[in-house]
Formats: C-alpha cells, sequence, structure tokens
C-alpha cells in the first residue's frame, strides 16, 4: 500500500495506508504514518504532513530522523519557519549517523533566511562546509549573500550555481532571481550558450528552445551568436517535429559552425521527406564548405543510416567510410567504420571487410561492436582464408571475453564445428579480457542499523532513500547492491530489484558465472510465476527459459508495466492482439486490464510466441524479431538475403533496437541455463560436503 502510494497517491491508496496506520503500533505505525506524511508532502499538502510525521514521530525512533527532517521541510514549505527551525537546531547532534547530516544545515539556514536571520544562517551554513559544490548549498550561500546586500558577491554566486548545475530546481531558483535582479546580462554568450546545451543535451527540447529563443532577444549580443541561437531555436524545433523547410531556408547562411549547423538541418529535413537528391547535394555541399564541421559527421552518419534502412549498401558504405577516415574521433566513428566493415561484407566485398573488422579491433577494442568484430574476422578466416587456428583464436577470444553475448554462442558453435583446433598465437587478442569483478558479499551483518532502517524505508515506500542508507554504512561496498535488490525482491518487486543490480553490475554481462555469488545472479536473472511459465510453456511446446528471458527483456518482471506502445503486461502484448488471444483461449468478456495479471499474460503471450514460431517455421531468430518488430518487417528483412546462416540474418537486421533484443533474449537463455547449472552442482557439492 505504501509503494502504491508513493507511486499513485490516489485517494484509494491515502485511505488504505491510513487505516493501516491507525491499526498498528510501534515502528509498523511509524513506518505508515511516515509514507503519508511523504506523499502529503509531495501533494503540497503540507499541514496534513506535518500531522502525519509527528504521528510518525511518537510512534516510533528507528526513523526518527527521518520524521524530523521531512516535518522540518513540510513546516518550511508550509511557511511555518518556526516551527522547522525547531526541529532543525541540533539536528547532526541528535542524529550523528543520519543520511541528512548533509542537508540539515542546508535546509536550516533557508529556514532562517526565510525569517531574515542571516547571521545564523551563515553559522548554519557553515557547518556544512563540505557541500560546497552541492546545488542546495550554493543557493542557500547566494541567498545569504543577496540579504546582506551584496549584489555582486550574490550575483557571482547565483551564476556560479546556474552553470555548475543547470538542471537543478535550484538552477531554475537562481535563474529567476538574476533574472528579477536583472543580472542575467552579465552572462557571457559563452555561458549563456552552455545552459541552452545543457537542455538540449538532456532531451530537454522545449526547455532548450525556449531558453535559446530567449537567448536570441538579449540585447546588444554578437550577431554570430544570434545566429548561432536562431539556429539552434531550429534544431530543437526539428526533434520535436515542427520545423518546416520554409524555417530553416530563411535561417542565416553563413561560413562558420552555424552555416555548417544549418545545412545539416536541411539534409535531416530533406532526409524525412525522402529527397534523395536534396540530401546528396546538401552533404557534397558541407564536404565542401565545412570539411571538419562536427555537423558534416553527424550528416554522414545520419546519411549512411539512412541508406542502410533502403538497403543501398554502397552509398550506406561510401558515408560510413568517409565518417570513419575524417572524424575518428567522433562519437559515431566507431560505429560507422563497424557498419562500413559490415556491409561490405554483405555485398561480398570480404577482403575490404576483413581489413575493416582488423581495424575495428585494432582501433576501438573496448567498443561494443568489436565482439561482432570479432567473430566476424573469425568466419572470413574460416571461409575466405581456411586459416582454421587464426578463426579459433577469434572465437576463444569472444568466448572468454563476452562469455554471455550472442557473438560468445556463436563463437561457441564454431569451435565445436571446426572440432576444437588449437588456436594460433596472437598477442593482440590475448588482451581481450573480461572486466574485473570487484569482491562481492553474499551475506549482510546482522547488526548494521543502516540495513534495519532500509528495510523499514521500504516498508513506508521511501525507495529513494533505501540506496543512501545501505550506503551510510562504512563497510557496505561489498554487499550494499545485493541488499537494496533483495530489499525489493522481498516486497515483490522483481523488476525494482533487477534494476538495481543492473546499475550496480554493469559488468555482469561478461562475467563468468562462477565470478559472481549466486543471489546475485538469481535478482539479475529471476524466475517469478515459474510455476505458471513452466504449465504455459509446456501447454505450447515452448522452452521455459525462452519465455522467462523474453519476459526479462520485454518487462523486466513487471507485471502492471505498459509501454509507449501501450502493450502491456509481463510480455508486453498489445490490447487488440490480447483480444483475438483471449478468443482463441476461449475467454469470455475478456478485458483488457486482464493483461495485467500474470497468470493471464503469460498465459496468452505464450500462445502469441508459439504462433510467431510456427509462422517461422520454428526459427527463433526470426519468432523473435517478429515479437518486437512484426512479422511483415522479418519477411521483408529475409527477402532481403540471400544469408549464409542464421548469424548473419540477426548481423543483418536494420533496427539497432530489433537487434539487439534478439540477441538479448538469445543471451538470456543461455544465462538462465548456465545459472542453473551452477547452482545445481553448488548444492551437489553442498549436499556431498553434509
Amino acid at each position: 500500500m505504501a509503494q502504491q502510494l508513493a507511486t499513485m497517491r490516489s485517494p484509494a491508496a491515502y485511505v488504505g495506508v491510513t487505516n493501516y496506520a491507525h491499526r498498528q503500533t510501534g515502528e509498523a505505525a511509524a513506518a505508515a504514518y511516515l509514507a503519508l506524511g511523504h506523499a502529503y508532502l509531495l501533494d503540497h499538502r503540507y499541514s496534513e504532513a506535518e500531522e502525519s510525521f509527528r504521528a510518525a514521530r511518537k510512534a516510533g525512533d528507528a526513523l526518527a530522523d527521518y520524521a524530523d527532517f521531512l516535518a522540518a521541510q513540510a513546516y518550511h514549505e508550509g511557511g511555518s519557519n518556526a516551527e522547522a527551525e525547531a526541529l532543525l537546531k541540533g539536528f547532526n547532534d541528535r542524529y550523528p549517523d543520519s543520511i541528512f547530516d548533509d542537508k540539515a544545515p542546508e535546509l536550516e539556514a533557508n529556514v532562517l533566511l526565510a525569517v531574515n536571520d542571516v547571521p545564523g544562517a551563515q553559522k548554519a551554513l557553515e557547518a556544512d562546509s563540505d557541500d560546497e559544490d552541492q546545488p542546495a548549498y550554493q543557493l542557500a550561500e547566494a541567498q545569504i549573500e543577496f540579504q546582506l546586500g551584496h549584489s555582486d558577491d550574490a550575483t557571482a554566486a547565483y551564476r556560479k550555481l546556474l552553470l555548475a548545475h543547470p538542471l537543478s530546481g535550484e538552477a531554475q531558483a537562481a535563474r529567476d532571481k538574476l533574472r528579477s535582479m536583472g543580472a542575467l546580462s552579465t552572462l557571457s554568450s559563452a555561458e549563456l550558450r552552455s545552459l541552452g546545451d545543457a537542455y538540449y543535451n538532456a532531451g530537454r527540447w522545449e526547455d532548450a528552445a525556449e531558453q535559446y529563443r530567449a537567448l536570441t532577444r538579449v540585447p546588444g549580443i554578437e550577431p554570430v551568436i544570434r545566429e548561432g541561437f536562431e539556429i539552434a531555436v531550429a534544431a530543437c524545433d526539428l526533434k520535436l517535429r515542427r520545423l518546416t523547410g520554409r524555417e530553416a531556408e530563411a535561417l542565416p547562411q553563413t561560413h562558420d559552425d552555424n552555416g555548417a549547423r544549418r545545412l545539416y538541418l536541411l539534409m535531416e529535413l530533406a532526409r524525412s521527406h525522402d529527397d534523395l537528391a536534396e540530401q546528396q547535394r546538401l552533404v557534397t555541399q558541407m564536404e565542401t564548405e565545412f570539411p571538419n564541421s562536427q555537423w558534416l559527421a553527424e550528416a554522414l552518419f545520419s546519411s549512411g543510416n539512412m541508406y542502410l534502412l533502403r538497403r543501398d549498401y554502397p552509398a550506406a558504405v561510401a558515408y560510413y567510410g568517409y565518417l570513419a577516415m575524417h572524424f575518428p574521433q567522433s562519437k559515431n566513428a566507431a560505429a560507422a567504420h563497424w557498419r562500413a566493415g559490415w556491409l561490405d561484407y554483405r555485398l561480398g566485398k570480404y577482403d575490404d571487410a576483413a581489413q575493416m573488422f582488423n581495424e575495428q579491433i585494432t582501433l576501438y577494442p573496448s567498443n561494443d561492436e568489436t565482439a561482432a568484430a570479432l567473430y566476424w574476422r573469425g568466419r572470413l578466416y574460416e571461409m575466405q582464408d581456411h586459416e582454421t587456428a587464426k578463426a579459433a583464436a577469434n572465437y576463444r577470444a569472444i568466448v572468454r571475453t563476452y562469455p554471455h553475448y550472442f557473438y560468445a554462442q556463436m563463437a561457441r558453435e564454431r569451435l565445436t564445428a571446426l572440432g576444437s583446433p588449437q588456436p594460433a598465437e596472437d598477442a593482440q587478442l590475448d588482451n581481450f579480457k573480461p572486466l574485473p569483478v570487484p569482491h562481492l558479499d553474499d551475506s549482510f551483518p546482522a547488526d548494521s542499523p543502516h540495513l534495519a532502517k532500509a528495510r523499514l524505508l521500504a516498508n513506508a515506500g521511501l525507495n529513494d532513500y533505501i540506496s543512501q542508507e545501505i550506503a551510510a554504512d562504512p563497510n557496505s561496498a561489498s554487499w550494499s547492491a545485493l541488499a537494496e535488490a533483495q530489499i525489493y525482491a522481498s516486497y515483490g518487486e522483481t523488476f525494482r530489484a533487477m534494476r538495481a543490480l543492473k546499475r550496480a553490475l554493469p559488468y555482469a554481462a561478461s562475467a563468468p558465472i562462477k565470478a559472481i555469488p549466486l543471489p546475485y545472479w538469481r535478482i539479475l536473472y529471476p524466475e517469478p510465476y515459474w510455476d505458471t511459465i513452466k504449465a504455459e510453456s509446456a501447454k505450447n511446446n515452448l522452452d521455459p527459459y525462452l519465455v522467462a528471458s523474453l519476459i526479462r527483456q520485454e518487462s523486466e518482471f513487471n507485471p502492471s508495466a505498459i509501454s509507449y506502445a501501450d502493450a502491456w503486461g509481463l510480455m508486453q502484448l498489445l490490447p487488440s492482439v490480447g483480444r483475438q488471444l483471449a478468443r482463441e483461449e476461449g475467454m469470455h468478456n475478456f478485458q483488457t486490464y486482464q493483461l495485467l495479471d500474470p497468470e493471464t499474460n503469460i498465459r496468452l503471450g505464450t500462445r502469441y510466441l508459439r504462433q510467431m514460431l510456427d509462422h517461422f517455421g520454428g526459427e527463433m531468430e526470426y519468432a523473435l524479431a517478429a515479437y518486437n518488430a512484426g512479422d511483415e518487417r522479418v519477411v521483408d528483412w529475409q527477402n532481403a538475403g540471400p544469408y549464409h546462416g542464421i548469424d548473419e540474418f540477426v548481423e543483418s537486421i536494420p533496427f539497432t533496437q530489433t537487434r539487439d533484443y534478439v540477441e538479448a533474449i538469445l543471451r538470456n537463455i543461455e544465462t538462465y541455463r548456465a545459472i542453473d547449472e551452477y547452482a545445481g552442482a553448488k548444492g551437489a557439492r553442498l549436499s556431498a560436503a553434509r
């Protein structure tokens, strides 16, 4: 109920948690009142938040620092600063191990500023000197300078905050204050641009456009800077799909970076209108007029992608190759280089492809595409060069470095087909090794007060604080991620547990199974609803590991997931598909909401997966691609062959998201099996030891 309240804050959720709080005593009641107070605070219902926090403080002591700090925040935001100061005064002395010890001085400073106690605010902030780089500290510092009448120092402090933390809420307050002081003009052109760029790079197109548009109106701004802002506004409008060709054409034609970006925007519009002649003309113009511009690099990559989707592989290779050669430090250089090599392979230009794969391995050893380059160079060693020892060396490097990748599965198959030959010696390949795995504990100290508080926080639905609380234990580095994940799992939030470990263990995809303790793997590759998965898989003649792997990729086992494309539940079924499948299953009066029921979703989803497999002759890779992108697209991709093997088909899927999806599910299946085999072997050893 607390988790639902934190997420939805509906009237029913408030009633449910309130009734629970009234029925409980002690820490259980305290957690419930804390959940209510936090929800009321988020809803700006300050008096109710204050009352709930008081009740939480009265009911129990384990989360007293949370009750006091959040109550002080509610009092402050509600205008009751005397009450807030009463709670904050001496907070760090009362709770020396609280995660709020670095936040309480900043909040106290703001409270004291609200009652015009500037010396008190200064004294409070001095107690938090370790957090000088934090936005809350910097905002309080700026406000103190302002109230002291130090206009220049206040302006400098607000500017510092705005430029150092442009995406924070405190930065917005700083910007508003600078505007009211008439001090926005103190920002240099470069600083003004950096703000808009920060919004743009964060994908906040509307905010960025508003910022750039406002900057075009700054008095006295240099013409070249104003032109840059006008171009930047147009770039935001392009992202928002509202830029017209007439607007782009009207942008200033200059011979600097602004002019290059203008041509790039025009090129993107030509691409969106499928105007090949104009797209080609614009890229050629950019090559002539702006040969070193980053916008030419962007245009080349976009053009390569365009022709890849059109299956004009020679044109795509030309654009990708030009980018890789002339912009080797570009963010897209490695991907462009790889795609040029792969398309050479698809065109049967195997010598060129081999050279590109060799370069990929040498130039970009840590890039995502390198595993593919190693594999396909191995295939060329086999097919064209007939050098099985060199092929085996490549395959073994993949298996060693990327044991769970799709390419490792393919490499193991090739090694088996070759009879596991002795690999050739290659010093470069010897450097390919999996990322190191830090020491991970699978047990926790029973007496950790921070871990105990984290569990209570989960019970109160205060998920944002759980990881901070666990990390406050000075000895938690080797077990904090598992502890957090297991807390979520204990409440049935499998998807949240998995996400926590994915963030904490990014190296898991390349780690040997035995390098990570089993409890971590059980959360990374969970098996909830396993009885239902096995039963429905058996009914549809499916591998249950395949179904679990698909669910992991589709929804991360979140039964309530609804995607932006309106796909529902564990196996992400569209409502229209769900209705059709329900009719086939003989389910009467089916309603879309039933797709959020795990058993129903698995029942219908396994039937749908079986249909996809049957439609594509049992070929798993085709079926998975169709599950993700639709069967018509898969038929279209099949017709783009011929392919010498299913590995070539998978590599040739033009949608990166679908290709990664297929490869990930195949990886998941193998990893699930390896984990269960490891668990079985470990259990057998323990039984023998007993």
